[in-house]
């Protein structure tokens, strides 16, 4: 039986509208689910109101006429604690589909259109939807098609819209390819394929709406498709930006528009998929940030970040960062194809790509061609290109996977069942030179200084994120195969010469190393290990004396 809302928050964290009040600004109108309803947890503190009241609108809305529809991440002022469903989720989905206890991952659909008897002349609203999910495609489009029916009709469709996903199925990664789950919404259906880590990154759904006589396969959103034909101008430059979001170097993109530069700070943090992108990047950043000193401060050191710019003023607040995209409004068309400047002297206005930086891998030149002079589709077009970002970055990584599965894992040999084994460190220096070593770890036909290139990695973000990524799966499988060995122990020996304490303590041990595997796939070899150390608990217990046993009875482990 679920609880009020329970399957709504698998999803997402509330709707909000913001509306512009002429006294007191930008505010929120409303929240959905009401916090009445939603549970006993605050559903946003003042200052998230206020973060996202400043995010949800233009910074300069007077030529967004029309409907707007954009990306935002914000940083939580509390951490939120991760229910049971998404600690279970994320140890079953791709890093980079996870929950996160610490982000709102935003979607607005602003509207602004005259209206005369309105006093500033204009309806102005936004509805924003928030969700600890980074589904940045598919949740661009559910926004778009609530905003749409709440700004056509009325905002009763808020609650009918709340109502139909709190009946959604849960967001469950899906090991087979043709899997999808329905998700109905407003007389559109959404067939929605959400990976198992176990495969590749390349997700997808179907939208069916009959009302509108609309049924087309997905590779991507709108919001997808738009980033990416907007942007086919830097293809050129494509691998320049790949090292640049690898190694996490500061970047700033500036334009007029908070769609276009959602967009492509979405684009870059991409570009690395199915790697994280780790450092701090917020897809539309405002003045009014909390954090706004932190990043236009010129007496530290540029911190590790993507940020998506519209006002005017970080034109000269931001002329410090490194590597500036500055881009027109309209970026479609060829007269506004980027150059690539060789130093970062005072900025105008003038598009460009600033920066200082030399790719250290040589560019595939054949790509760039193939992919600009073939007649396909658009949309076949971008999955070639996204395969082919994602094989750049899998050839990068598959080095450091073969060095972590070789040096980090001791030997089954080596792992004490009565001590907890640990991974062996990373050794980087181990690891460059094998890396330069004829048949060693690299493996790519891309030519350049792959050693510098993998040491920008290992000061950066991305890489600690990564291996703290890894150090939590071979910790894992290191219990499993610890709790294996401590299976065929025979305790009805070991218990003879051990103190009351001993054995209650490895009572209580075996115990938590079951709760620390609890959430693993289960299976027939996995099962018998369970049998076996319920068995052990029982050899234990029976050594203690009866008042102990009875205290002790129901720990057996039978709950696993």
């Amino acid at each position: 039986m679920f609880k009020p809302w329970e399957r709504f928050h698998n999803w997402f964290h509330c709707v909000c509208v913001v509306t512009f009040d002429i006294e007191l600004g930008q505010t929120i109108e409303a929240i959905y689910p009401s916090e009445d309803g939603s549970g006993d947890q605050e559903v946003l503190t003042e200052e998230d109101k206020t973060n996202i009241c400043y995010l949800a609108f233009p910074d300069s809305n007077s030529s967004c006429i029309g409907d707007t529809n954009f990306f935002i991440r914000i940083r939580r002022t509390t951490p939120m604690k991760l229910t049971d469903f998404q600690i279970w989720y994320n140890a079953r989905s791709p890093v980079n589909l996870q929950a996160s206890s610490d982000y709102f991952y935003g979607f607005v659909h602003f509207r602004q259109v005259k209206d005369d008897t309105l006093p500033r002349g204009y309806f102005q609203k936004s509805i924003v939807l928030l969700s600890p999910m980074p589904f940045v495609s598919l949740f661009s489009d559910v926004c778009s098609i609530i905003a749409q029916e709440v700004f056509d009709k009325d905002f009763s469709v808020l609650t009918k819209a709340c109502k139909e996903i709190d009946l959604w199925t849960q967001p469950r990664p899906l090991s087979k390819i043709k899997e999808t789950i329905t998700l109905p919404l407003l007389g559109t259906s959404l067939r929605v394929d959400i990976p198992h880590e176990t495969r590749r990154f390349l997700t997808h759904y179907i939208l069916n709406d009959p009302s509108r006589g609309i049924q087309s396969s997905l590779q991507c959103s709108k919001f997808e498709m738009d980033a990416f034909q907007k942007f086919s101008f830097l293809f050129s430059h494509v691998q320049l930006l790949w090292e640049l979001v690898l190694t996490c170097e500061p970047i700033i993109v500036m334009t007029s528009s908070p769609v276009i530069c959602s967009q492509m700070v979405y684009f870059l943090v991409s570009l690395i998929n199915p790697l994280i992108y780790f450092a701090e990047y917020r897809p539309y950043f405002t003045i009014h940030d909390s954090d706004f000193k932190d990043y236009t401060s010129k007496t530290n050191t540029v911190p590790p970040a993507i940020l998506g710019v519209t006002n005017p003023f970080f034109t000269k607040t931001l002329q410090h960062w490194p590597h500036i995209i500055n881009l027109d409004k309209d970026v479609s068309g060829h007269s506004n194809k980027l150059k690539k400047y060789t130093s970062n002297k005072l900025m105008d206005s003038t598009p460009g790509f600033y920066t200082q930086y030399k790719p250290l891998l040589q560019k595939d030149k054949s790509f760039s061609k193939k992919l600009t002079k073939g007649q396909r589709p658009p949309q076949a077009q971008m999955t070639m290109f996204k395969q082919h970002i994602q094989d750049l970055t899998e050839s990068f990584l598959h080095p450091l996977e073969r060095y972590i599965q070789s040096k980090s894992m001791p030997l089954m040999k080596d792992i004490n069942p009565f001590k907890s084994p640990r991974p062996n460190p990373f050794d980087q220096e181990e690891f460059l030179a094998d890396l330069s070593k004829p048949g060693g770890l690299l493996t790519s036909k891309t030519k350049g200084d792959w050693v510098n290139l993998y040491k920008r990695f290992f000061k950066s973000p991305n890489f600690q994120g990564w291996y703290d990524q890894k150090l939590k799966d071979i910790q894992q499988k290191l219990t499993e195969l610890h709790l294996e060995k401590l299976s065929e122990e025979d305790f009805k020996v070991w218990v003879k010469d051990k103190k009351e304490v001993e054995l209650i303590d490895m009572i209580m041990n075996i115990q938590n190393k079951l709760k620390e595997i609890f959430f693993s796939e289960t299976n027939a070899r996995k099962e018998n290990v369970h049998r076996k150390l319920k068995d052990c608990i029982c050899d234990i217990r029976n050594a203690l004396p009866l008042d102990t046993q009875s205290f002790l009875k129901d720990i057996d482990g039978s709950e696993f």
